[in-house]
């Protein structure tokens, strides 16, 4: 398989936190570790099978921790590693820039078709 170097750093960023989903979940989980049935319910309109795939690659990458706790019924926390934290602290400008900007951005044609 052919490597590329990444060609800036929002490259590698975008090649950790690819897709809709992941910067939702690190946002849910900059505060407090959370159980699997919390992040469900938080991330709106992710699916089980989504939400579990997004998780173990964050896991994977080395932003994420996974505690499973044996008992019955299962409890599975996930938590930030302090390689996470640091990722998430990139994301909170952005996250003020929505807040900022949100009127004029659910005007934006495009968008209300994703939103509707």
């Amino acid at each position: 398989m052919d490597q590329r170097p990444f060609s800036c750093g929002l490259d590698a960023v975008l090649a950790v936190l690819g897709g809709k989903w992941k910067p939702l979940v690190l946002f849910h989980l900059n505060g407090a570790p959370r159980r699997f049935g919390e992040l469900r319910k938080l991330v709106a309109g992710i699916s089980e099978k989504v939400l579990i795939q997004q998780l173990r690659e964050l896991t994977q990458d080395g932003i994420l921790t996974r505690t499973d706790h044996h008992e019955v019924p299962p409890r599975v926390e996930y938590a930030m590693t302090e390689f996470g934290r640091s990722l998430a602290a990139t994301l909170v400008p952005l996250c003020a820039w929505g807040d900022a900007h949100r009127a004029e951005i659910e005007r934006i044609p495009r968008l209300q078709r994703l939103s509707a």
